[in-house]
């Protein structure tokens, strides 16, 4: 692919109202100084920022972008040659199929979707003080309360050890 450095090609003043679209349009005033190409300002459309031919209509990867809608329609599709684009009016369940057809066939897919999310298998870390008096376990993700192991032995949970420290404010009045 050749390098494109192309200007944005905004509207003139769309920076500065709200009520202009960025959308390219050529620049007809007498004052204008877009139409003058005055130093300062954006550039104007021309016909030397075109695209070379070979590369005119391409996909940023260098290929034959297709839409397919259905199985049938990769028939004479070249993976080398062709990015396949599902339509947006496709079910998830043929998505679904066409996505394992396409990974299949080892063709570039331009919209595949969300990926399938995997199981994150972590081991709970615990951390030890040096003098192993008193041990913390840090929670999963599946579990709301946090144990802690005590000078006993005993595990214990948040709720617990707060209605044991309640009880104990309570002895002492």
């Amino acid at each position: 692919m050749a390098n494109n450095n192309k200007p944005a090609f905004n509207r003139q003043e769309s920076w500065r109202y709200k009520r202009v679209k960025p959308a390219w349009r050529r620049a007809r005033g007498v004052t204008s100084k877009i139409r003058k190409e005055e130093a300062g300002w954006p550039a104007k459309v021309k016909i030397g920022y075109g695209t070379a031919a070979a590369t005119r209509g391409l996909h940023p990867r260098g290929l034959h972008e297709r839409l397919i809608h259905r199985l049938s329609e990769l028939e004479g599709l070249d993976p080398k040659i062709h990015i396949v684009r599902i339509s947006a009016r496709v079910g998830e369940r043929k998505r679904l199929t066409l996505l394992d057809e396409l990974r299949r066939r080892n063709f570039h897919i331009a919209n595949p979707g969300k990926q399938e999310e995997k199981p994150v298998l972590a081991e709970e870390p615990t951390t030890v003080e040096a003098q192993g008096a008193e041990e913390t376990k840090v929670p999963s993700a599946n579990s709301q309360t946090v144990e802690v192991r005590e000078e006993n032995g005993e595990l214990e949970t948040m709720e617990e050890s707060a209605k044991d420290d309640a009880n104990e404010e309570e002895e002492d009045k």
